[in-house]
Formats: structure tokens, C-alpha cells, sequence
């Protein structure tokens, strides 16, 4: 199974499995060691992974990291866990930075199985930075997120590459959190911004202040979804005809769209495959899950079957869709951004696949 396929079964278990997580053992073989396997390292091999690996800290003899990973005897990652639903705080990061500077690994990775923080020594060399370049959330996993984490990889490691974007993962992420907790609530620094260049004449006194702060909050608002309603009005005008349904029948589509020519299946049509395939294997062999290409879609099908299709890929246009299937295969089609937002169907597709499987 590829990265993607073996994040998605993840992803998908974890809502099963955090309530049954009662220890920081129990964290680490349930969603920690998958982890580590999805990036394609042999858990039990301790010449790849290294549990408890002793990590000496100046006049502490034995302390010890709980995992080590090695890549030609040479460390290279480390990761500190925690019991599911800690709080990943300054005092983990702490115990964290001091394992650090200890070995010769350049990225640390802190963790409670779900919440994953990445640090490495960008600000002064062999010493951990305080914040970390890049946070990846398995409860809700976002595409750009994944594809830095998979440059861990065993197989695609690459330090240079992964250090050299790391610095703009940093501030970029650092920024977008300023930017949402003024969304939420803008503080008096940030409004008296505004209140300078549009009332440059005027005192910010009190009453201004509590007046400007609801301007500011609902004009940063106003400004963000007109900017959401834009590209999206923009992205149905120009593609309305393309993502037209031609038929209610969802076998007539399909025939009518393998008779005609020019089909190129994408590499972002696979990933979707792959992840749809890993998500409904909870409830059927993945073997029997299949795909067939059309010009405008990719059908998603149950044994190639195109009488049961488990949802559409709809990545032809700009904007782009999954079709979700009720029990009169009817089809809906859903808008999504990126891949990682397939997760949201995970329950509906696995109901459609158990349809069948029931009406058998």
C-alpha cells in the first residue's frame, strides 16, 4: 500500500479507536506505530525503528525517547509521544528539545497519535526550535499537510528538501494562525490599525475603539466570504457546462462516456482511487473495489461492476466534485477543494458499498 492508501485506513480508524486509548502505551501501538509504518518504515526492525532509544542529557544518564528512526545506522527523526488527548505543551516540547540536542536527528516529531507537531533547528543549528514548521491533524488531515509529512518517507527522505521548505512552513503557519484568531475576535492593536488610515484625524479613544471592533470583525468577515463566493461563482460560470449531468442513469452516462476518445487518467484521479479504496475496506476486500476512467469522470465501482458504483471523481473542471450515491443510485455531487476532503463521505460511501453487498 502506498502513503496515502495506508494514511487513509488511519484516518479512518482513529474515530474507533480514541475512546478505548487510556495510556500513552496503548497510543503508541493503536495510532503512533501506524504512523510510522505509513511513511514506510519496518516498525520491527530496530535497524529502521528504535522503541525507548536512550538519548543521555548532560548529568541524566538514560533518558529515553520512545522512538528512534535510522536510516543507515544514522538517526534521523525522532518521536516523543503522548496518551491520546494530552495537551502538547511548552513542557513536552521541553523534554523534547532536550533529546534533541543529543543526537544527530534534524527533525522531532511530538505527538498524542493524532495531533502531530514537526520541529527542526532552523533558527541556530543542533538546538530544536521553539515552534514548530509544520502541525499535520489526522482528525482532520489537510492535503498540503500530507504532502510535506510524506517527504519523510523512507523511500522519498530527503533532509535538504524538507528543510529548505520548512522555514516557509514555519512563518506561513504562524501567520494563518494571526490571521484566524483576528477573524475570530480582532485585538486592539489590530483594529487601531484600521482606525488609523480610515479616521487618521481622530482620537482612539474608548467608544472608538469598541465601535471600530465590530467594523473591523465584519468587514475582515464580509471580506473573506466575497472572496470564497467570487472564486466560486467564477468557477461555476465557466465550467457549467462541463459538469452537467447528461443522464440520471448512471450506467447510460458511463456509456456514453467510454465511447468517446481523448480519456487521460491523472495522477490525482489515483490518489482519490486509492484513498476512496482504503476508506471502504473496512467493509469489503479493497481487491474488489475498482476504477474505470471516462472522459468527464472517474467511476468509482464495486467488483467492475458499473451496476454499483460506489461514488464519481469529478476532476475534469476547475472545480471539482465526488458523487455520493443514495440507495436509487441517485447521484449528488459534492464540492471539494482537495483530496483530503474525500474523508468527510467516509460513512456514505461505506454505506453504499454495504447496499450491495446486503442486496446480494
Amino acid at each position: 500500500m502506498s502513503f496515502d492508501e495506508r494514511i487513509a485506513v488511519l484516518v479512518q480508524r482513529i474515530p474507533s479507536l480514541v475512546d478505548h486509548l487510556e495510556t500513552e502505551e496503548a497510543t503508541k501501538n493503536a495510532l503512533v506505530l501506524p504512523f510510522i509504518a505509513a511513511l514506510g518504515y519496518d516498525i520491527f526492525n530496530p535497524q529502521e525503528v528504535v522503541p525507548e532509544f536512550t538519548a543521555d542529557v548532560g548529568t541524566k544518564k538514560g533518558e529515553k525517547v520512545d522512538y528512534a528512526i535510522l536510516q543507515d545506522s544514522e538517526v534521523t527523526l525522532i518521536f516523543e509521544c503522548k496518551k491520546f488527548g494530552t495537551n502538547l505543551s511548552i513542557e513536552n516540547v521541553s523534554q523534547l528539545y532536550r533529546y534533541f540536542s543529543v543526537t544527530k536527528a534534524r527533525i522531532a516529531v511530538l505527538t498524542d497519535g493524532v495531533q502531530y507537531q514537526f520541529f527542526s533547528d532552523l533558527d541556530a543549528p543542533n538546538k530544536m526550535d521553539e515552534k514548530p514548521f509544520l502541525e499535520l491533524d489526522l482528525g482532520e488531515p489537510r492535503k498540503n499537510a500530507l504532502q510535506e509529512v510524506k517527504k519523510l518517507a523512507r523511500d522519498d527522505f530527503d533532509l535538504e528538501k524538507i528543510l529548505s521548505t520548512a522555514n516557509d512552513l514555519k512563518y506561513t503557519s504562524e501567520i494563518q494562525k494571526v490571521f484566524a484568531a483576528q477573524f475570530e475576535a480582532p485585538d486592539e492593536e489590530f483594529v487601531r490599525f484600521f482606525f488609523a488610515r480610515v479616521s487618521p484625524n481622530s482620537k482612539f479613544i474608548n467608544s472608538a475603539k469598541e465601535q471600530f471592533t465590530g467594523f473591523v470583525s465584519k468587514a475582515f468577515q464580509q471580506f473573506v466570504s466575497e472572496k470564497v463566493s467570487g472564486r466560486l461563482k467564477t468557477a461555476l460560470q465557466s465550467e457549467a457546462v462541463e459538469v452537467q449531468i447528461k443522464h440520471s442513469n448512471p450506467e447510460e452516462q458511463e456509456a456514453e462516456d467510454l465511447n468517446l476518445d481523448g480519456i487521460i487518467t491523472t495522477e490525482e484521479e489515483l490518489e482519490g482511487y486509492r484513498i476512496i479504496r482504503a476508506i471502504v475496506c473496512k467493509s469489503v476486500d479493497p481487491n474488489r473495489v475498482t476504477h474505470r476512467d471516462t472522459k468527464t469522470y472517474m467511476g468509482i465501482l464495486l467488483d467492475d461492476n458499473n451496476r454499483k458504483p460506489i461514488c464519481r471523481l469529478w476532476f475534469n473542471t476547475r472545480q471539482k466534485y465526488i458523487g455520493i450515491f443514495d440507495e436509487s443510485k441517485k447521484e449528488t455531487r459534492k464540492p471539494i477543494d482537495d483530496l483530503s476532503q474525500i474523508y468527510q463521505f467516509s460513512e456514505e460511501l461505506n454505506t453504499t458499498v454495504l447496499n450491495y453487498i446486503s442486496s446480494n
